[in-house]
């Protein structure tokens, strides 16, 4: 394949010294090259790599110490995971779009022998069979399946546009590839994964001009099987109604968010300070992970969640508008892959955070680029690389475009 890397707009970095006029004659300037990346996004996601690693510090300093007998074990983790998704985005982001295009059946297809795997060969952890052991590393093969599937959705919406508006066969097929995905799934068990690839595939849809009646037809029969899947469940069940009320039994169903809801009263405005939070401490479950902001809360207070809140937002807002933009330069699969990617990462982070802060049930999603977890940061990472992608190249056709109307 013919992989071509990015152009990249660097500074000039170089010393402009002016001779007085009077000794020389002023030379004009040469027009400064357009940026051929979106500099705001990528500023966002290292701000978020960069606090993420502060907090899974922080967060994780006591467990680990307990656990391994050093309190940087999940924080040296973190950074080599760090410098792995950076060194795969890398990679990715040389890739060219078309190629995710042309490839899209082909990597639905690995992620479905993917997700059949890892429920026969899989590693059971907390009565959960999620991931596949590959030596030292362990691969969540749900969040691979996120990607590539919203990959395939959007060539999909591509190639049967029209049958998706005007004929119900053309929107019950991705359903269908959906709904194969989804019970491999819940086999593991992973509702939280389904509820955010069911939130994602409604948006692409919409945005390929699908009907209300069949949003709403979709909205309730995706709320319907949600709720058997919740009531059918004890382990569930017990979760939703601890949401309801945690203070019923703050020792037993209602545990992690009573202790992530002290955390976040002990922070108030400005935090208890950078390493000082007590819930870390043994009393918060899963501190670093699913309920990294809980801590974040604590130690930073009201000002360290809108940060996060504010740079999250910056990702999500401008994926989306790489979306819309591909869409109107008539770039439909570039236009659909990047806001689908925008729609995941908006409603993850929203799930994470509410679930933390009691306004969600609780689910274990990771805080998008912050949590600890090796491949949900690979994947994201990967996901935003894409995006990065699709904007570069539209960047690159418009400034084409321009050089030969100039012309």
């Amino acid at each position: 394949m013919n992989f071509k890397m990015p152009a990249l707009a660097l500074p000039n970095l170089s010393w402009n010294f002016k001779w007085p006029s009077w000794l020389s004659k002023a030379e004009p300037k040469p027009a400064e090259a357009p940026q051929m990346y979106d500099g705001l996004l990528v500023t966002c996601v290292f701000a978020l790599f960069g606090l993420g690693l502060i907090m899974v510090m922080s967060a994780s300093a006591s467990e680990a110490e307990r656990m391994f007998g050093n309190p940087y074990h999940y924080a040296i983790r973190h950074a080599i995971f760090m410098g792995l998704a950076l060194c795969i985005s890398g990679a990715v982001l040389q890739i060219p779009i078309k190629h995710w295009h042309d490839k899209d059946g082909f990597l639905l297809v690995v992620a479905i022998v993917l997700l059949i795997a890892v429920l026969i060969v899989g590693k059971k952890v907390n009565g959960s069979t999620r991931w596949l052991a590959l030596g030292p590393i362990n691969i969540q093969v749900a969040e691979v399946a996120k990607l590539f599937f919203f990959s395939f959705l959007a060539g999909y919406l591509v190639r049967r546009h029209d049958e998706v508006r005007e004929n119900i066969k053309g929107f019950i097929k991705p359903l269908f590839v959906f709904f194969v995905i989804a019970c491999l799934l819940i086999a593991q068990p992973d509702l939280g994964t389904v509820v955010v690839m069911l939130v994602t595939t409604m948006g692409m849809l919409f945005l390929a001009g699908a009907r209300l009646w069949q949003f709403a037809a979709l909205l309730i029969a995706g709320a319907t099987a949600v709720a058997v899947l919740i009531i059918l469940s004890p382990y569930r069940l017990r979760r939703v109604t601890s949401f309801w009320d945690p203070w019923q039994d703050p020792f037993g169903s209602g545990y992690q968010l009573t202790q992530s809801l002290m955390a976040f009263g002990r922070g108030s405005w400005t935090g208890e300070g950078l390493g000082n939070s007590i819930q870390k401490l043994a009393y918060l479950p899963e501190a670093h992970t699913d309920f990294v902001i809980a801590v974040l809360a604590e130690e930073l207070g009201f000002v360290g969640v809108t940060a996060v809140v504010v740079l999250l937002a910056v990702v999500v807002f401008r994926a989306l508008w790489i979306g819309r933009q591909a869409l109107q330069d008539e770039r439909y699969f570039e236009g659909f892959f990047a806001s689908g990617i925008g729609i995941w990462l908006c409603f993850q982070g929203v799930v994470n955070m509410g679930a933390s802060a009691g306004l969600l049930p609780t689910k274990g999603l990771t805080l998008p680029l912050v949590s600890y977890g090796g491949s949900s940061m690979i994947i994201l990472s990967m996901a935003i690389a894409v995006v990065i992608r699709i904007d570069h190249e539209g960047r690159m056709a418009r400034t084409q475009a321009v050089g030969g109307r100039r012309k």
